[in-house]
């Protein structure tokens, strides 16, 4: 089982070395790591944020651990070299198209969430997010319009089969929970989104098993804060789905707690290849002083032992020590704790 591990900036050499710690302890047979640089780090060392022997790292393993890319200092850089860069060519490179960023309120922490306690409890939910699309991808740029003044612009697409095939898998996903499925959209006024609903309508004759809704995306932010526990599967594209599954994160007390997994059609010999990484960013304010928390990298290395190894044991495993440390009161500063980063990975070891 090869596994490929960018650390990135920021805080995330920090996550990912304890997310390291728990897959060794786990002691599976035939793993193999290997690390390669990616986001500022990468592009200091070899002036690319995805540098080509990255991505050959990248192919020719199993699934990717990913920590976090971000740094200020590179602010000033062309996009193209900006360190964010890293993870959008990873995605478009590997045929990532699909995130499923799950949300599930930890007992123990429903007093943590920005929410009532009796709200927040309700929390189970699944965001599926189209990838290799939307506005993140089309083209953009900045003109001087005919008055002389400066004017950005984005293009904002999808075509049929990019929404055919994130839907199926947001389909596929509500079959193996509560056979509910919304998705999330602004159809009443862009054409986009008029294309995502009509194509995901015809898609739902599939699954007639699967009851499905649909929620205008400013609508669905509301009816996150206010009846999560409605929510089964959501899936919604690039943009709409950045910005609510952020919102699902405080929702359940910290970004620090969600883990991610990005999956594409790549079969390799032990499942479906994946890039998987906490969804929070990598925080420089923090870097270095032991204050990040390392369960959401924990918690998307016990999904990848599901989704591209089909190790289900193992990674229950990992996400009841999470568990089991969130209940006894093992917490960072971001949950109102003292426990550093490496002392909450050790709670997990110990209840591993």
């Amino acid at each position: 089982m090869k596994i490929a591990v960018f650390p990135g900036d920021g805080i995330g050499p920090e996550v990912t070395a304890e997310a390291v710690r728990v897959l060794e302890a786990l002691r599976l047979p035939g793993l193999t790591l290997f690390e390669g640089d990616v986001g500022a780090t990468a592009y200091r060392r070899h002036g690319h944020p995805l540098p080509e022997e990255t991505l050959i790292m990248a192919r020719e393993a199993d699934a990717v651990l990913f920590g976090a890319v971000g740094d200020p200092a590179c602010d000033h850089l062309e996009r193209a070299l900006r360190p964010e860069q890293a993870v959008l060519g990873l995605r478009a490179e590997l045929g990532l198209f699909a995130n499923l960023r799950p949300a599930t309120m930890f007992a123990g922490l429903e007093e943590h969430s920005a929410l009532r306690p009796e709200v927040a409890r309700q929390i189970d939910l699944l965001i599926v997010r189209e990838l290799n699309g939307d506005v993140y991808f089309g083209a953009k740029g900045q003109r001087v319009t005919e008055s002389g003044e400066r004017e950005g612009w984005d293009n904002m697409s999808y075509s049929e089969s990019e929404v055919r095939r994130i839907a199926h898998t947001a389909f596929r996903a509500a079959q193996g929970r509560g056979k509910k499925l919304t998705s999330v959209d602004k159809a009443n006024v862009l054409e986009t989104s008029q294309l995502w609903r009509d194509v995901v309508i015809e898609v739902a004759a599939d699954y007639p098993e699967v009851s499905l809704d649909h929620l205008y995306v400013d609508n669905a932010a509301m009816q996150l804060v206010r009846a999560p526990g409605q929510f089964d599967v959501i899936v919604t594209g690039n943009l709409f789905g950045d910005i609510l599954s952020d919102q699902a994160s405080m929702c359940v007390g910290s970004i620090g707690l969600l883990p991610s997994a990005s999956l594409g059609e790549r079969q390799t010999a032990h499942g479906t290849f994946g890039l998987y990484e906490p969804i929070h960013g990598s925080a420089p304010d923090i870097a270095g002083q032991g204050k990040a928390n390392p369960l959401a990298a924990i918690l998307s290395a016990a999904m990848m032992l599901r989704h591209s190894f089909g190790l289900e044991e193992a990674a229950a495993k990992v996400e009841a020590a999470v568990g089991a440390t969130v209940r006894d009161g093992v917490l960072g500063a971001d949950l109102g704790g003292t426990a550093s980063t490496k002392e909450i990975a050790d709670a997990v070891l110990a209840r591993l």
